[in-house]
């Protein structure tokens, strides 16, 4: 994934002190000490115009990842709150790129070149200093989007519903990832990945956090993630519901929701109701994830709708040949 690549974002602090370091390591090895301060102002701002610069090519174009990666960022700061510090981080280099040619001029012709090597440093901490928020802002970006899941091309099931319906639980029984199992609502954060193989067939599983069925503007960031995960990731979408309401949430609020995610969605959609241990709901697959009842039906199921794509995959493969 493009975003486990980024290193550290150092502070402006870091910048500067690694900066001054080469150049005072370049301008040692000048014997005469005019042409060494001529040396160390130009290196001081070539080293800092090309660790700024560094630092913007660390971040992939967002317009060049997958659009479900851009939703997520713009959903978690915002892609123009992140273009916006990119480009202070870019005005920055400019600067030490524009001016420090001209500075170390100066310093060659002027009676103390002691004097603008002092102003050069002044001045390029100046300009360092101003986008250290900036620079404090992009590496939490950067800590935040090493840690994103990485999502493939295989095929995939959203599991959505309310908090607290067993989301995470089924996904703990039947694939490879952990999450995290509590009987609190919103213990899921954002998305988590984990895979199943069973025979050829290779499945993709995706745990969502619980959405509501509210209004879209009133969703959270929490929420819009899930959101986004349904839209851009699902070959299918398992639609857990709690017909105990144990989970904290009305019955008729969780059908509401489910017709929702039916009609924003091309593709299938399977309810299932869980905690079938606790209340069995005529209608609709039934199952229990406490007990493991039920739980290898809707697997079977979802195999069935891997294995239709699969087919149609195939049929449209061979009739364009």
């Amino acid at each position: 994934m493009e975003f486990e690549t980024i290193p550290t974002v150092p502070t402006a602090e870091e910048i500067l002190d690694r900066a001054f370091r080469r150049a005072a390591s370049k301008m040692k090895l000048k014997k005469n000490k005019d042409r060494a301060n001529e040396e160390f102002v130009r290196a001081v701002s070539q080293a800092v115009h090309d660790r700024l610069v560094r630092i913007i090519q660390s971040f992939p174009e967002l317009e060049t990842v997958p659009v479900f990666y851009q939703e997520i960022v713009d959903i978690l700061w915002g892609t123009e709150r992140i273009k916006k510090a990119l480009g202070a981080v870019g005005w920055a280099a400019r600067w030490a790129r524009t001016h420090g040619p001209g500075l170390g001029y100066q310093a060659r012709k002027a009676e103390d070149p002691a004097v603008i090597r002092r102003r050069t440093v002044a001045r390029l901490a100046s300009v360092v200093n101003q986008i250290d928020d900036e620079l404090r802002f992009l590496n939490d970006v950067r800590n935040v989007l090493r840690k994103l899941p990485h999502v493939t091309n295989e095929f995939t099931v959203v599991v959505a519903g309310y908090p607290n319906v067993g989301k995470s639980s089924f996904i703990r029984l039947v694939s490879s990832a952990t999450p995290e199992v509590a009987s609190y609502p919103f213990t899921t954060k954002g998305i988590l990945v984990g895979h199943r193989t069973v025979g050829r067939d290779r499945m993709q599983f995706i745990d969502t956090p619980g959405v509501l069925d509210r209004p879209s503007e009133e969703r959270n960031a929490i929420e819009r993630q899930a959101l986004s995960a349904m839209v851009n990731l699902a070959n299918v979408i398992l639609v857990m519901i709690d017909a105990s309401e144990h989970c904290g949430y009305p019955l008729e609020d969780q059908i509401r929701l489910l017709h929702e995610i039916e009609g924003m969605v091309p593709v299938p959609v399977l309810a299932v109701v869980n905690k079938s241990d606790l209340s069995f709901f005529d209608g609709y697959v039934n199952m229990s994830t406490e007990t493991g009842e039920g739980v290898d039906e809707v697997l079977e199921t979802l195999l069935a709708f891997r294995s239709r794509e699969r087919s149609e995959d195939e049929s449209k493969g061979v009739s364009g040949e």
